[in-house]
């Protein structure tokens, strides 16, 4: 990596004729005023302050990422010499202060302390009649008489000596302020900013691990946010625009997560290739993407339709995110019209979902693991007497959990796997809520709370946090009926949500066993054997699912 530099007159000669542009993956401008101010007081006061280096990929005869000019800069119209890696919001912020490029302010230089000249930018706002308010801020002559004058008649170069030449003429300076403004031009224009620069030599996915660990971002880009960027350019549309159509077509997809993050990830399967950086960052994938786009979106929507069908209805209750995208690749080979294949498809994935959940086959290596077993569990579902043995299947590669042990799962609430598993399964059977009787669903789950059927404050001394605190004893239901039941012990708060309701007792145990929650080891007040009870009962149907079954 090369240190060099170069002034800001022939960094602005670059950005005009289109040879230093963003790669895509960069985020756009999010500097505040006051961190535009501090950048060029740094540069105009003597002597002058550093405002760090730059990080720049040398660009060959071909680009290794999609880009584009600075804000307000031209397109390029060839091939550019420069990416610049890091120093974006440094070089959009000097570039768009000295072309005068915000609508929302303008940028003045205060003329009274040469030596620490301040910064001050203006606020502007359109009025009823349509003018641009402030008024004076556009009339030359009234902005001397308060000491100021627009940065952007510094600007390097012939037009901004032509902005300077009117401006001046305009509000009618004296000799002294014209020499003074040519210093600060002068000063300005031959102000040296560093750069490093990677040579054209460097691999894409090296630069790219450059740009990660030195860029200085307050919220720095991961390599997902960076490879959804970078797609854009290869499939000719926005891919922003493609998730955004994603998004009004299956709007039910959002619920699952990050919709992007799920669309590349069918995506890469579809084309036969692990969802993994290496996939992405491929020159062919984003064609590839968009030729399977169709596929994309269809098995997403039958996935998302899917996986609320399993009562695993948001993000909230899904024990591990791998079920999402290998469900909606799975779908997406699914014809809309094969009862038989869709029947078997419909038992595969079910059974591969609850595997999913309750397994420790994802914990490690996710992407490449999933993509084995989607290969194998995709020719199972097509071909009828396939021989395919995907390892998620494999009972002594990847036990499903014995009764005793579904106490590890969590509170759900501190997205332990195990422990959303076995809450989205309590509310396999309905989960009706306690007191009001609502059937769990998609749209109302959302307002549920998690509930301790046992109230904490009752068992928290005779029993270790890990009994109290887990998903057995946890219920997810309304927050009023949450709100009510507060310390009560279960025997007492069931009978006041019976008689508030106006439902029987027959009615409430319904209700409660629509939760697997053991209604009569609940009321008799043994917690040790209600946990115990229900652990068989979740367990009991957490076999059927993951044999495909329906409990």
């Amino acid at each position: 990596m090369e240190a060099r530099t170069k002034t800001v007159e022939d960094w602005f000669a670059m950005v005009r004729e289109g040879l230093l542009t963003l790669p895509r993956f960069q985020r756009f401008e999010a500097w505040r005023p006051n961190q535009i101010e501090g950048v060029l007081e740094n540069i105009l006061r003597v002597p002058s302050l550093p405002i760090g280096a730059l990080l720049l990929l040398e660009v060959g005869d071909k680009e290794l990422f999609h880009s584009r000019p600075l804000s307000g800069a031209p397109s390029p119209k060839g091939m550019p010499q420069m990416n610049l890696l890091d120093g974006q919001q440094r070089m959009t912020a000097l570039w768009r202060s000295l072309i005068d490029d915000y609508d929302e302010f303008t940028v003045f230089v205060s003329l009274e302390n040469e030596e620490r000249p301040e910064i001050e930018i203006v606020k502007r706002y359109i009025s009823k009649s349509g003018k641009r308010m402030p008024l004076w801020a556009d009339i030359p002559a009234e902005c001397l008489e308060r000491n100021y004058f627009p940065v952007s008649i510094l600007c390097p170069g012939s037009k901004g000596e032509h902005a300077m030449d009117e401006w001046t003429e305009a509000a009618e300076t004296d000799k002294a302020t014209d020499k003074a403004i040519m210093r600060l031009r002068q000063r300005l224009a031959s102000y040296p900013i560093p750069f490093l620069s990677l040579p054209v030599t460097t691999e894409q996915e090296t630069a790219l691990d450059v740009f990660i660990k030195m860029n200085t971002s307050a919220s720095p880009l991961k390599d997902f946010d960076i490879v959804v960027a970078q797609l854009e350019g290869a499939v000719g549309d926005s891919l922003h625009d493609m998730i955004a159509e994603l998004n009004e077509k299956v709007p039910a997809a959002a619920d699952y997560g990050k919709v992007e993050d799920a669309a590349l990830a069918i995506g890469a399967l579809l084309n036969g290739k692990p969802p993994l950086k290496r996939t992405y960052l491929d020159p062919a994938f984003g064609s590839e993407l968009a030729n399977v786009w169709d596929q994309v979106v269809v098995g997403l929507k039958r996935g998302v339709s899917f996986l609320r069908d399993e009562a695993i209805f948001n993000e909230r209750l899904l024990p591990t995110e791998v079920i999402v995208y290998l469900t909606g690749a799975l779908w997406a080979h699914v014809p809309v019209d094969g009862a038989d294949q869709e029947g078997r498809a419909r038992t595969l994935i079910r059974k591969a979902i609850w595997r999913a959940s309750f397994t420790d086959r994802y914990l490690k290596t996710a992407t490449t693991r999933a993509f084995a077993d989607y290969k194998a569990i995709q020719d199972m579902i097509v071909n009828p007497v396939s021989s395919a043995a995907p390892d998620l299947f494999d009972e002594a590669q990847n036990p499903l959990p014995p009764a005793a042990e579904l106490i590890r799962g969590g509170w759900p609430s501190r997205k332990d796997r195990l422990g959303r598993a076995i809450v989205a399964v309590s509310l396999y059977g309905g989960g009706y809520d306690f007191a009001d009787g609502a059937k769990a669903t998609a749209d109302n789950v959302r307002f549920r709370e998690y509930h301790h059927v046992y109230p904490r404050s009752l068992v928290q001394d005779q029993f270790p946090d890990h009994e109290v605190n887990s998903a057995l004893n946890c219920a997810l239901i309304s927050w009023k009926t949450n709100r009510k039941i507060a310390a009560k012990n279960p025997k007492q708060y069931l009978e006041e949500r019976g008689q508030d309701a106006n439902a029987t007792e027959e009615q409430v145990r319904h209700r409660l066993e629509s939760h697997r929650v053991p209604y009569d080891d609940l009321i008799n007040g043994d917690f040790r054997k209600f946990i115990e009870t229900r652990a068989n009962l979740i367990h009991t149907s957490m076999q059927k699912l993951c044999e495909g079954s329906v409990p």
